[in-house]
């Protein structure tokens, strides 16, 4: 007898039907990735307005230099709200339900998001208006440290054996479009308004609508279910045991590793390649703004096709194969892509767009981590070691690059490939590949 029967599929076994994606499924994939998409535009919409926010919540006499430093630091608060957040609301997850800490984590989004679009400036409250702002963005990270292992734990454990993979990098996919969506707002809200019009009002408008949509998001969820996995843990009543938190540190260290080692390897590629470069270009190729951008944009929608069908190919070839080929692929194009630098306007474009596929292998994180534990802690589990690694990792990679950029131009280009050669050697790390198996009771 096994502590569960169908903990989660591993692959589907030769000669035994299963069942494909069926209306309900796509329901609950199309809801997920919606809300995954929003969720991730109302924590990264602020770093497209960091320079204004700066001039609005900050004294007018403060140097520039040091305004910008606060609204960065302001910013980088929810990336370390990210790990407490992520593991409050994974442990009630384990314990109270998927359902209801997915629903939580986009409420504790959208609500902040919506208020952040209303706060009065610093001309009109004084030092209140920072420090409510600063508020804002630690319940954000708190929300998005909850939101993406929920989400990957809610889709994954609805999903059936064949289609776990492509279900997995499909909602990888949308959240990473929320990307995609706060660039294209910043264009919209660029293009239409002038720079006073901004300045005045118009920076209010990408929040509103992010709270509101938001919002819409929390509604739309109450029509998702529970998942079978978990109705099967109540049933057995294997939800409220201990702390979950105590069991992952005790038995599934090496779980933890894994995941905590892939996600420096997701990191890296989204930090590094969609989130410096753009700068990079500018201050050391001095390709242009719009070009730069133009680029990004259009590497960041190869992102995104990337994430689904690198999520497909794991179904098809097994996760060790699409490891080796995706992340190996990720090393290969970065060279491909910084020593090509600047380039033409269209081998730029063609070259960053390749390369964006590629990142896209990132999707195989969660193919593996939400393997990685046993149902009963594995909200916890794959959030405990995905938020710590990334407060780390994230923190520390643009400052590192940025440093080691002064002795080597290609810095960017050395540190991804290496972080690519490391997916690779995941692939055969056998815990990476198989997952976590039943054990006999």
């Amino acid at each position: 007898m096994t502590t569960l029967d169908h903990a989660l599929p591993a692959a589907p076994a030769a000669g035994v039907p299963h069942r494909s994606l069926n209306r309900e499924d796509y329901k609950t994939l199309g809801l997920s990735a919606l809300g995954g998409t929003l969720e991730f535009y109302d924590f990264v919409v602020f770093v497209f307005f960091a320079n204004v926010i700066g001039s609005l919540f900050f004294p007018a006499a403060m140097p520039d230099w040091l305004r910008q430093l606060q609204t960065l630091g302001i910013f980088a608060a929810g990336y370390l709200a990210r790990p407490i957040g992520g593991i409050l609301i994974a442990h009630f997850g384990d314990i109270l339900g998927r359902k209801k800490m997915f629903t939580l984590s986009v409420f504790l989004m959208a609500l902040p998001t919506l208020i952040i679009g209303l706060l009065p400036t610093y001309e009109s409250w004084g030092i209140a208006a920072p420090i409510l702002l600063l508020l804002m963005r630690v319940m954000q990270g708190a929300a998005i440290g909850g939101e993406m292992p929920g989400a990957w734990v809610f889709v994954a454990e609805h999903a059936p054996a064949k289609r776990y993979g492509f279900a997995i990098g499909s909602l990888t996919s949308g959240i990473t479009g929320g990307i995609f969506l706060g660039s294209i707002i910043g264009v919209w809200l660029n293009s239409t308004y002038s720079s006073a019009e901004i300045h005045d009002w118009a920076w209010r408008i990408p929040f509103l609508l992010g709270g509101v949509f938001g919002l819409v998001s929390v509604y739309l969820r109450k029509f998702l279910h529970e998942t079978p996995i978990f109705q099967e843990l109540q049933a057995r009543k294997q939800a409220d045991r201990e702390l979950p938190i105590k069991t992952i540190l005790r038995e599934h260290r090496q779980a933890c590793v894994v995941v905590a080692l892939m996600t420096w390897v997701l990191s890296t590629a989204i930090v590094v390649v969609i989130l410096f470069t753009p700068s990079y270009l500018q201050k050391v190729f001095h390709i242009v703004p719009a070009m730069a951008l133009k680029a990004n944009a259009v590497a960041t929608v190869t992102l995104t096709i990337g994430c689904v069908f690198w999520g497909w190919l794991s179904d098809r070839i097994g996760t060790r194969g699409a490891m080796v080929l995706g992340w190996g692929g990720m090393t290969l194009t970065t060279y491909l892509f910084y020593l090509n630098l600047p380039g033409t306007e269209a081998s730029l474009v063609c070259t960053y767009a390749t390369v964006g596929f590629f990142v896209g292998s990132i999707s195989l994180l969660p193919v593996v981590g939400v393997r990685a534990f046993p149902p009963e802690v594995r909200f916890t589990g794959l959030s405990f070691s995905y938020n710590m690694a990334y407060a780390v990792f994230g923190g520390l990679t643009p400052m590192l690059v940025s440093v080691w950029q002064q002795v080597d131009v290609l810095a960017p280009a050395h540190y991804v490939a290496a972080m690519g050669v490391l997916g690779v050697a995941m692939g055969f790390w056998p815990l990476a590949c198989k997952g976590w198996q039943a054990k006999k009771a």
